[in-house]
């Protein structure tokens, strides 16, 4: 699943904190990162809340004394977060808080993925969100959508405001 990550995550940042100084292709990055453990057999360190939360103090300690850059880079912290809750990770408490209960994971709780039709319909809404974002967003002006991609930053106006009329 890509879509459905990187849509809910992109917009739900964008509503929630609204900051010109997030990059929210970051957010987006971290959103979809994990999804990567799948290759190696399923859900396991990035699927923790321990994971998000080392990348976080790494960010913070790393960036000491550079304030846009901490807030720039707390967006991949930030989407890794959101990979937790749209994965529904904090359902499988042994994954979620681990090591916290004990380091072993073979105690049948880890999440799998949805059957393939629940997938595509995930990743159908997903696209929506991110069709809806594009246009919300202005995105499909070239000014912006430089700016978007070579930032990561969105028109400030526009996150708040109405949406961009034709």
């Amino acid at each position: 699943m890509f879509f459905w990550f990187a849509g809910l995550a992109f917009v739900t940042v964008v509503a929630v904190f609204a900051s010109a100084a997030v990059d929210y292709r970051l957010v987006i990055f971290g959103a979809v990162f994990p999804a990567v453990e799948l290759l190696w057999g399923g859900p396991w360190i990035m699927h923790t809340l321990l994971f998000p939360v080392a990348v976080m103090m790494v960010i913070m300690v790393a960036a000491t004394g550079k304030r846009l850059t901490q807030r720039r880079w707390l967006g991949l912290a930030i989407g890794l977060l959101f990979h937790l809750v749209f994965a529904g990770t904090w359902r499988h408490t042994t994954l979620f808080w681990w090591p916290a209960f004990g380091t072993s994971l073979e105690d049948g709780h880890t999440p799998s993925l949805p059957p393939v039709g629940v997938v595509v319909v995930m990743e159908l809404v997903g696209l929506a969100i991110l069709f809806w974002a594009w246009r919300r967003f202005g995105l499909s002006d070239q000014d912006r959508r430089r700016r978007f991609i070579g930032t990561g930053q969105l028109d400030r106006a526009l996150m708040r405001a109405e949406p961009p009329t034709r």
